[in-house]
């Protein structure tokens, strides 16, 4: 029996999380029988063992808990912009070099817009793309956009110099196979932009951790044993995507999960489809 216990006077109450209050988080009054001295000394006893432990076994616990949830799946540090920004410029490039008589009019105009857009966006995340914001989702979104249009209206240029064969350049082989591979490489860096920027809401999202169920599913999420603990996809990821359905005509290794995934991913092989077969047909007639 509590030796206080019958006075008549009121017990304070116990602090929270139902431990009596003490030194170094030792019962206070542990030391008025032999069970709190037992106690007591138990007490000691682990934190003697606490202090012994080095500290980089003291945050295994937690490293092991982070590693049990893949990358992918928890929030991480944005991915560099490195990748993403060395593909627009590509892309602008070649819209650049393509001829005049398949650019949009004036041709200096897009890329223009476009190079501006892409300094826009490198300036506000100029490492890491981990700045959430909506401007900087719909600038993106827009720097895609004008370069599918320009890429659009060149392909449809080249179709109908192809068709119609009323321009003398569609009658020259190797200048009609380097347009077209033109258009071709840049089509595939528009289709993995759009497969960048939209995979789970886009590249901060994804970071953020905001939606857990993928557009795409690559290998390493259906076998994390085969992949580093730290793995997510990156744009080469999604390069290798549009590069390998641009080129084969349908998914491979990565598959579409979402509709939109699987809707853009149809209309970039049939795109591909019919620039590679027209050109490469008539090259081949030429060359006869």
């Amino acid at each position: 029996m509590d030796a206080t216990e019958g006075t008549g006077e009121p017990q304070p109450p116990p602090p929270a999380g139902g431990r009596p209050a003490g030194h170094q988080g030792r019962p206070a009054d542990g030391k008025n029988s032999e069970g709190g001295h037992g106690i007591d000394a138990l007490w000691e006893r682990l934190a003697r063992l606490e202090q012994s432990v080095p500290g980089e076994l003291r945050n295994l616990p937690r490293q092991v808990g982070n590693q049990a949830v893949p990358a992918w799946r928890r929030v991480t540090q944005g991915e560099p912009r490195w990748q993403v920004s060395l593909a627009t410029a590509s892309a602008i490039a070649l819209q650049v070099l393509i001829p005049g008589r398949l650019a949009v009019q004036p041709s200096w105009l897009l890329p223009t817009l476009e190079g501006l857009l892409a300094a826009a966006l490198i300036i506000a995340n100029p490492r890491r793309i981990d700045r959430q914001s909506v401007i900087l989702r719909y600038t993106s979104m827009t720097l895609i956009a004008l370069i599918t249009l320009a890429n659009v209206w060149s392909a449809e240029k080249l179709i109908a110099d192809i068709i119609h064969g009323q321009n003398p350049i569609a009658t020259q082989a190797p200048t009609l196979l380097l347009d077209g591979g033109s258009i071709w490489l840049t089509n595939v860096i528009v289709f993995a932009l759009w497969y960048w920027e939209l995979d789970r809401g886009g590249p901060v999202a994804r970071a953020l951790a905001v939606k857990p169920y993928p557009d795409f599913q690559f290998v390493q999420m259906v076998s994390p044993e085969l992949a580093p603990p730290g793995w997510e996809p990156m744009f080469a990821d999604y390069f290798y995507l549009s590069f390998t359905n641009a080129s084969a005509f349908s998914p491979t290794d990565v598959m579409p999960m979402s509709r939109w995934a699987k809707m853009l991913m149809l209309i970039q092989s049939a795109a591909s489809l019919v620039t590679v077969a027209l050109v490469i047909a008539r090259a081949v007639n030429i060359l006869k």
